[in-house]
């Protein structure tokens, strides 16, 4: 009976069982009603018993091999972060840290946009398979004795994507007529939840909602229409965001169209905090396309990405932190951002001790822009951007903030005496000269050598 159990629990062996389920019912009754029924019937019902006892056998194996599993212990490098169980399908983040497909691809779709081990904000959420592990994990299993059962677990339990089926295609397009032509808004509002639901849970309705902006349109049609209610808002603005996970292509056609992204900036100033930063996570998203990053920043997004930025929530925060930074990879980005306030903000949370990690990084980016340099100096940064540099125990804060210092100190003059009293007192420039990231290093050489120069042009004086 236990086994009973677990087989119904699989959701892709469900639907396959009631499938299967149908058709024999469908068959029985052919049987019973029609006296000349052919031979074929029986030998349609045999062959859907006998899929039926497959499944079941299939899934009895993968437990047995689990179970198997567990039993043993693995090295602690074949172990997920996330799940700390076996790896089986290794990959790699965008912060070099190696987890188990299936358990980080669940904690992006949530709309995390860090890596969970390192915090670190993500340039892009590509997952590139780790071979080497994969392969050491594999040669493990053979060892204890179970690599065939573990395979079979991983083509059936990580990388194959559920088929699209007949009734997946009539499900959509039910509820995307229910929230499109719906009177009643409790019918659009339970619809748009469904959809929410099912993008989050399976690959399918992503693929289905990608093949035509139609669809998306439709989606996004109560919308347009100014509806009021948020919890319909964020239901269809986290739809989007599901959507946009799905691949490249989902990314290409949901920015195209003509609606998303007005809607999107619409979500990010007047939504609920939950729709606001998924709406940030959707532009964070779709922005991972080169060609999109373009297109969203010409949108005029960066302007309520700030002003969320500015407001602090600790619930979007890294969300809208996160799609700023990507955006802003685009060089013609960096200066819309600047001009919209960027520098201001970013400033003000730094100097408070606020997110730095995420927020130096983009500042890191922005003053590449003359204009960003001019707002830095009058906004004392020289000052706290030191501080980082000589007190901060990151090192990638270390060098994200040197490397601001020296595009500061090649570009303003009066600063040189500010960041020549901090060398004569606390020699941080020279430390982190030795000490730093090999970048930290170049840039702390470089500071130190104008100030040299500078020096030596006074004495000549």
């Amino acid at each position: 009976m236990a086994k009973t159990e677990s087989f119904d629990s699989d959701p892709t062996v469900i639907a396959k069982a009631k499938e299967l389920k149908r058709e024999m019912k469908k068959l029985l009754r052919t049987i019973e009603e029609e006296d000349g029924f052919s031979v074929q019937t029986i030998d349609q019902l045999q062959e859907a018993l006998s899929s039926l006892k497959q499944g079941m056998m299939e899934k009895t194996a993968k437990s047995s091999s689990l179970e198997m599993l567990e039993t043993v212990s693995c090295p602690d490098e074949f172990r997920c972060p996330l799940s700390n169980e076996l790896m089986r399908d290794p990959v790699v983040l965008a912060s070099g840290q190696t987890y188990d497909k299936l358990f980080i691809q669940k904690w992006l779709s949530s709309g995390n946009r860090t890596c969970p081990k390192t915090q670190q904000v993500l340039s892009h959420t590509a997952l590139t398979p780790n071979l080497l592990i994969s392969d050491m994990i594999s040669k493990w299993c053979k060892t204890i004795g179970v690599e065939k059962k573990l395979n079979h677990c991983e083509s059936n339990h990580v990388t194959q994507e559920k088929p699209v089926s007949r009734s997946d295609r009539e499900i959509l397009n039910s509820l995307l007529c229910k929230v499109t032509s719906s009177s009643n808004l409790q019918d659009q509002k339970s619809a748009a939840k469904e959809l929410r639901r099912l993008t989050r849970k399976g690959t399918e309705f992503r693929a289905l909602l990608g093949e035509s902006s139609n669809q998306i349109t439709s989606l996004v049609n109560p919308l347009l229409h100014k509806c009021q209610d948020e919890d319909l808002q964020e239901d269809v603005i986290t739809t989007l965001l599901n959507i946009s996970i799905h691949d490249d292509n989902n990314k290409k056609l949901v920015c195209e169209n003509p609606n998303v992204i007005p809607l999107l900036i619409d979500a990010l100033k007047r939504g609920t905090v939950a729709t606001r930063s998924n709406a940030a996570a959707a532009i964070f998203t779709l922005s991972a396309l080169d060609s999109n990053k373009v297109l969203i920043g010409k949108s005029g997004v960066l302007k309520p990405l700030i002003d969320l930025l500015e407001e602090g929530n600790p619930l979007a925060i890294k969300d809208v932190a996160a799609a700023i930074f990507t955006l802003c990879i685009a060089h013609e980005n960096r200066g819309r951002a600047v001009k919209d306030g960027a520098v201001r903000v970013l400033g003000k949370k730094i100097s408070d001790g606020l997110y730095v990690d995420e927020l130096l990084a983009i500042l890191a980016m922005l003053v590449t822009h003359w204009k960003a340099v001019e707002e830095l100096g009058e906004l004392g940064g020289v000052s706290w951007l030191l501080k980082i540099t000589r007190e901060s125990e990151c090192k990638r804060n270390k060098e994200n903030a040197i490397v601001i210092l020296h595009t500061i100190c090649f570009s303003d003059r009066t600063k040189w005496k500010e960041i020549k009293e901090e060398e004569s007192c606390h020699g941080t420039i020279t430390r982190l000269a030795r000490e730093g990231t090999s970048r930290a290093q170049r840039k702390a050489n470089g500071i130190l050598d104008r100030l040299r120069k500078a020096m030596n042009l006074t004495h000549t004086a």
